[in-house]
């Protein structure tokens, strides 16, 4: 399946994406990487978009009710939360090591210059 297609799939499937006429819309590159990580797991029958956008409104929820605005700012930080919940759930990867590569880019971000390459050291993986 062409990457067009997929996209579209996922466009029609999870009303939520932001998008304009040509397709979805990424503020960050991570974002669009977070987006092409989700539709390489769906072509591949990880998950059903259905489940999918399920799981996402439930990510949103949480959010929410946690204090998070709503604004659309966050939609692919709950994207994220939805791609690692579900490779969790499905046995792909380990909650715990998940978590821990999330708080070790965390650290890494917080100590790299603004403009200057991200680079995870072992010492990034604190505990």
């Amino acid at each position: 399946m062409s990457a067009d297609v997929a996209t579209l799939r996922a466009t029609q499937s999870v009303a939520s994406i932001p998008r304009n006429d040509n397709g979805p819309v990424f503020r960050e590159p991570w974002e669009a990487e977070a987006f092409a990580v989700a539709l390489s797991l769906n072509e591949r029958g990880l998950f059903t978009w259905t489940e999918w956008a399920a799981t996402l409104g439930d990510e949103i929820k949480k959010a929410q009710a946690a204090g998070d605005p709503d604004t659309g700012e966050t939609y692919y930080h709950h994207w994220l939360a939805t791609l690692e919940r579900i490779v969790a759930e499905k046995g792909l990867a380990d909650p715990r090591q998940l978590a821990r590569t999330r708080h070790a880019w965390e650290h890494a971000c917080a100590r790299t210059p603004h403009g200057t390459p991200i680079e995870l050291k072992p010492s990034d993986f604190h505990d």
